[in-house]
């Protein structure tokens, strides 16, 4: 139980300071070109073909303890997930290409940032497996180690070629070398759960009502969570997306930060809404929004605070081609934080209607907030450059957690 705790808190934060590490570093070595085009593919673009691949089908098989489908199911499943994903990245990096949106090195060097994290998405089916094969360790070590390799090759090759092209091409074959020995090798030596069925139409099928409420969802979510990066690459360029990126990276932490407290309490809050102890489910309820909203005002406070000094020392370890370009966004930085802080309380809020089961509510909310996004994200960046679009994103999830908290407070379904 130790070791399960211990290596899936070191491989979800190896994962989480990936992005920042090589954000930086790619920024650092390259400049601001490329450093915006791998920020861009690797935390946003590629994110999104991710979670296509990924389908959301992960919280149902990790509880599929009966076996109601077997392994090689969710691994056909999953390769049709995955095929669908390299498609779809080919096609819209090649319109993007003919309309002369991406350069052919761009749109080269976004396609394998976009099938490494496919290939994210992918793997993802093994560490399912892993874990709910009562492995859960077994999946920590594999995202520990496959993230930890990729940065450190990718850093090394950085430093010896500065070619970024060849870089991410060597983090796809480092991809596959590590999801051999840290995924399919302990697998094997692991036993099925229930009959290995093979995968059929059927399978696929069942598995699509399973997964695509849920799918659709977290697919919206992160479109919305990236809506003004997308619009920082499309107005403004690359050169200006790499810095955007940069500090947008703390947001992400707030939330990682939100789902240490979150998470560890939500078998807890099932069990107290299964069992009608709608008083206790209130005080729990009551307790995390308390620690999230505690946590968001210190880190916004600290923001707002320290910020000018620590985007002036990052301004220092950029370099002299960065001098007064972050700490000219530090409202826009702080505005940022503020953010995430609200996705953070959205999130206890998302929880907490999956707890009631009440998954429409959930997806009228992150449709509602993709059609606003749409419409405002590339305006609002075009009005007022970084300082509009972190209003945007602010404001953004403003409207999840408030739609999100009104939903769970009143009514059913």
């Amino acid at each position: 139980m130790e070791n399960d705790v211990l290596w899936n808190a070191l491989g979800s934060m190896m994962y989480a300071l990936a992005s920042m590490i090589l954000a930086f570093f790619v920024l650092r070595l390259l400049g601001e070109k490329e450093g915006g085009i791998f920020g861009f593919g690797y935390s946003t673009l590629g994110q999104q073909f991710f979670i296509l691949a990924y389908f959301g089908i992960r919280p149902f098989h990790i509880t599929d303890m009966r076996g109601e489908f077997s392994f090689r199911e969710y691994l056909g499943f999953r390769n049709l997930s995955t095929a669908l994903s390299v498609f779809i990245a080919l096609l819209f990096l090649l319109y993007q290409y003919l309309e002369g949106n991406y350069t052919a090195e761009k749109s080269a060097i976004l396609f394998f940032l976009c099938l490494y994290k496919i290939l994210d998405g992918y793997v993802d089916v093994y560490e399912s497996e892993l874990q709910r094969r009562g492995k859960l360790y077994k999946t920590g070590q594999s995202l520990f180690f496959r993230t930890l390799f990729a940065v450190v090759l990718l850093l090394i090759t950085l430093l010896l070629t500065k070619n970024l092209f060849l870089g991410v091409i060597l983090m796809n074959l480092c991809q596959l070398f590590c999801f051999y020995f840290f995924c399919l090798s302990p697998l094997k030596k692991t036993v099925a759960i229930g009959e290995e069925r093979r995968f059929s139409f059927e399978a696929g099928k069942r598995l699509i009502m399973e997964s695509f409420f849920l799918f659709i969802s977290v697919f919206l979510d992160f479109y919305v969570f990236s809506s003004s990066k997308y619009a920082v690459d499309a107005v403004m360029g690359s050169s200006f997306s790499g810095i955007y990126n940069l500090l947008f990276m703390p947001s992400n932490f707030i939330y990682l930060l939100a789902n240490f407290i979150i998470r560890p309490a939500l078998p807890r809050l099932a069990a107290l809404w299964q069992e009608g102890k709608t008083g206790d489910f209130r005080k729990e309820e009551g307790s995390l929004m308390k620690k999230v909203l505690l946590l968001s005002f210190v880190l916004l406070i600290l923001a707002v605070l320290l910020s000018p000094l620590a985007l002036w020392i990052l301004e220092r370890l950029l370099g002299e081609t960065f001098y007064g370009k972050m700490t000219a966004e530090r409202f826009s930085f702080c505005l940022l934080i503020l953010g995430g802080c609200f996705y953070a309380l959205a999130n206890l809020e998302y929880y907490l209607l999956v707890t009631k089961r009440r998954q429409k509510k959930i997806f009228a909310g992150y449709l509602i907030a993709s059609v606003l996004s749409f419409l405002t994200a590339d305006y609002m960046l075009e009005s007022g450059g970084f300082f509009f679009g972190s209003l945007q994103f602010a404001g953004m999830m403003l409207f999840l957690f408030l739609f999100f908290f009104l939903s769970e407070k009143t009514g059913k379904g």
